[in-house]
């Protein structure tokens, strides 16, 4: 039986997107309004797993979700990448030239602002997701008026598209983790990849030596990402995301770096993410 997933959005968001890819297109989610709160569902067993977006090739990491996970006491299950391909969508019937009005997200808008300044008598409405503005255009049943969301938002609205993929930076991608409580993260077969965080005593070549010892072993650093210590001024912690060819060198990975490091804890093992 496939769990409930806690996603960031709305029915339609790329989040649901990404969580069909990874659990499958039946997958039931529950959606919230922040990070924070898909972290309380997953917690509390109100879900038994939970999709966070955690860094985009463009916009870079959400720093806020790699403290938010650190955090959280839930591990990483997996992982799945997907572009993000922005549409322009409306009422049935509704053509380019009847638009006057487009509504999404900030950032959606963002992407999209060398499409949409070619209409100057366009009025562009920021809202708090791309699917819920797709939602709104299909309650409200106004002519004229469109939304900037994913296709998924038009098939599950009944809108369609009148301009696909009007995002400017085609090669657009985002990282999604799949986090659970402990005791639902099951052990995979042959994991390639693993996510920890460690700090070390902030002193000359504390780090180097951490990395060293990875690289001797022939793991690929694929995501070194620092956080702020709370507590410690100017002092760091460090999410690692290390993928390997076997298990046994991420065990002797964790071995040969615990006695150069302060703290260290895993947060997941798991398969490399496919793109979608």
């Amino acid at each position: 039986m496939l769990p409930t997933v806690a996603i960031q959005g709305f029915d339609g968001s790329f989040h649901q997107i990404a969580a069909r890819h990874y659990f499958g297109p039946e997958t039931l989610t529950a959606p919230c309004a922040t990070f924070s709160e898909v972290v309380r569902q997953v917690a509390s067993g109100s879900t038994g797993a939970g999709l966070m977006a955690i860094e985009n090739s463009i916009a870079g990491s959400i720093l806020p979700n790699y403290t938010l996970l650190r955090k959280s006491g839930l591990r990483v299950m997996g992982e799945v990448y997907l572009r993000i391909r922005q549409h322009l969508m409306a009422l049935p019937g509704q053509q380019l030239s009847d638009i006057r009005e487009v509504h999404s997200h900030p950032m959606a808008l963002l992407q999209c602002a060398d499409f949409l300044n070619q209409y100057h008598h366009w009025q562009l409405v920021e809202s708090e997701d791309t699917a819920l503005s797709a939602q709104r255009v299909r309650e409200q049943g106004r002519p004229g008026v469109a939304a900037v969301a994913g296709r998924l938002a038009a098939e599950l609205f009944g809108l369609e598209i009148v301009a696909e993929d009007i995002h400017a930076e085609k090669k657009n991608y985002t990282r999604f983790l799949v986090v659970a409580r402990p005791e639902n993260a099951l052990e995979v077969e042959q994991p390639n990849k693993a996510s920890l965080y460690f700090h070390t005593n902030h002193t000359q070549g504390s780090l180097a030596r951490v990395l060293v010892r990875i690289a001797d072993l022939g793991i690929n650093l694929s995501k070194l990402q620092s956080c702020p210590k709370p507590g410690s001024t100017w002092h760091y912690y460090f999410h690692a995301d290390l993928e390997f060819d076997q298990p046994e060198q991420l065990q002797a990975a964790l071995r040969d770096i615990a006695p150069v490091t302060d703290g260290l804890e895993v947060l997941g093992v798991y398969h490399k993410g496919t793109t979608h």
